[in-house]
């Protein structure tokens, strides 16, 4: 009993340090919520009792520890999700000139317009269909959340033709997501034209970062994770 005892505490141990911890594990950055911590750590302290309860005596030790694990990643539901799709994305998009950002449960993606489309066109660049490829591949094997493509200009030209062309641009990169097989239920479009800029419209820096296509991905309602 003593030793049931001391593995089984060893496992909630192990299940509280790994479900409260303030840290992403994937870039060492300070996460955003603190969800994911509370319920993974929860889950875990109870799945290492049921692994515990449900193993022969000689194997609870072991049965502790992975109900640790199983549970806290149940308990942990859309973050301990996010957090590994992040991972990947963050892994598959490097040297892409992609920027992947985490506000809480959504991922966002901000593609530069240097590597999507040419000035006054929603075609494609070639340079831009590797990235997108990975995308969808992510995008097929993660399927749990929404995608949102939206996208943007900079303040050169009237408002109504910036507008059509940014709703053209994220447009086309919807339809290509969905020709590689990614389920068109999950994809939706908007041309914010000119209306979110993040830099001065007044230099050519400025205008060339708020030319971009932003991808959004946020849980899809009664999704299980």
């Amino acid at each position: 009993m003593k030793t049931y005892s001391r593995l089984t505490l060893a496992a909630a141990v192990v299940a509280f340090a790994a479900g409260c911890a303030s840290q992403n594990p994937y870039d060492g950055q300070p996460r955003d919520t603190n969800k994911t911590a509370i319920y993974g750590g929860l889950g875990a302290l109870a799945g290492a009792a049921v692994g515990a309860a449900t193993s022969s005596s000689k194997d609870r030790g072991k049965g502790a520890l992975i109900g640790a694990a199983v549970g806290g990643a149940a308990g942990a539901g859309y973050g301990y999700y996010a957090d590994k799709q992040e991972a990947e994305l963050r892994r598959s998009m490097q040297g892409t000139g992609i920027e992947v950002q985490r506000q809480g449960d959504n991922i966002q993606l901000i593609m530069p317009g240097n590597i999507t489309f040419a000035t006054d066109s929603a075609e494609i660049s070639s340079g831009f269909y590797t990235p997108l490829n990975n995308l969808a591949s992510s995008f097929r094997q993660y399927n749990q959340n929404s995608i949102e493509v939206v996208g943007h200009t900079d303040s050169t030209g009237s408002r109504a033709y910036n507008m059509t062309l940014s709703q053209r641009r994220a447009q086309a990169v919807a339809d290509y997501l969905r020709a590689q097989g990614v389920d068109g239920s999950r994809l939706s479009t908007y041309g914010a034209g000119p209306d979110r800029p993040v830099a001065n419209n007044a230099t050519a820096d400025g205008r060339a970062q708020n030319r971009r296509v932003e991808v959004t991905l946020r849980p899809l309602p009664g999704a299980q994770y």
